[in-house]
């Protein structure tokens, strides 16, 4: 059962408001909350390094929080995972979710003056995020960075187009698709930040609660060996029905056999 169960946070339809959310979020700290990045990390490692270059420590530690944060972040939903893996009615990614949509929102009410307070919660929710949805139809991709999607989209358009594979194909076409989302993304959080201000990051809630309804769809029990065991348990249970019923079936006919002969 657990092989032809799809993951609903690996759907693709998951994936949009997920990657969506994630253009937005890097798009918002950067315009609205002192062009500190929230997904990528690279770029605030480099900024934080060549203002400690420069001595401007004060700026320095604007991007060393987030930094810290984003691992932090990384830490906490691995935890959450580890804790709660097993629970049967609502599963640890949904538990994410929730944790997200509400830190974002109190990220709204954050003034200017606490800028890197923001940062650093935007980024933990990023973290959390990129850690706990790491697949897309069975593929890995990222839904809060573009790096590793553009490699792996280039390495399967360049392996389809060399085999003339189709279905290698349509997974690169993913991958771009992907990357699309989230520079659209970040259009939009870029457009609704200088416009609407700080409370707009309330748009990621609302996208994250689209990403948690489509997970109520159908129970995801790949990663639960409980419902694993559950699983397997009722599969030999059919199989030895099925024997028992055969082998009933094959006495009677033997038993006709004679009577038929007749």
């Amino acid at each position: 059962m657990a092989t032809h169960s799809r993951q609903m946070s690996e759907a693709f339809r998951t994936t949009v408001f997920l990657t969506l959310s994630g253009g937005f979020q890097d798009a918002y700290t950067y315009m609205g909350r002192g062009k500190v990045f929230a997904n990528a990390q690279t770029g605030n490692i480099v900024l934080m390094a060549t203002n400690f270059c420069e001595g401007d420590f004060a700026k320095a530690l604007r991007y060393l929080l987030p930094l810290l944060a984003f691992a932090a972040g990384v830490y906490f939903a691995e935890g959450i995972r580890n804790r709660y893996h097993l629970m049967e009615r609502f599963h640890w990614r949904q538990l994410i979710l929730l944790i997200e949509i509400a830190l974002l929102f109190v990220v709204g009410f954050i003034p200017n003056n606490l800028d890197w307070l923001a940062n650093m919660l935007v980024s933990f929710v990023c973290a959390m995020q990129v850690q706990s949805f790491r697949k897309v139809h069975g593929n890995a991709y990222a839904s809060t960075m573009c790096i590793g999607n553009m490699r792996s989209g280039m390495q399967y358009l360049y392996t389809g187009l060399h085999t003339k594979d189709c279905a290698v194909l349509r997974r690169a076409m993913q991958y771009f698709a992907v990357i699309a989302l989230f520079a659209v993304g970040a259009a939009a959080g870029s457009l609704l930040t200088i416009h609407f201000g700080n409370r707009v990051i309330w748009f990621c809630c609302a996208l994250l609660l689209v990403s948690l309804s489509f997970m109520f769809i159908r129970e995801d029990i790949e990663e639960n060996p409980e419902l694993q065991r559950e699983a397997a348990a009722l599969h030999q249970d059919v199989k030895a029905m099925e024997h028992t019923i055969g082998k009933t079936l094959q006495e009677q006919q033997e038993e006709l056999h004679p009577l038929n002969h007749k």
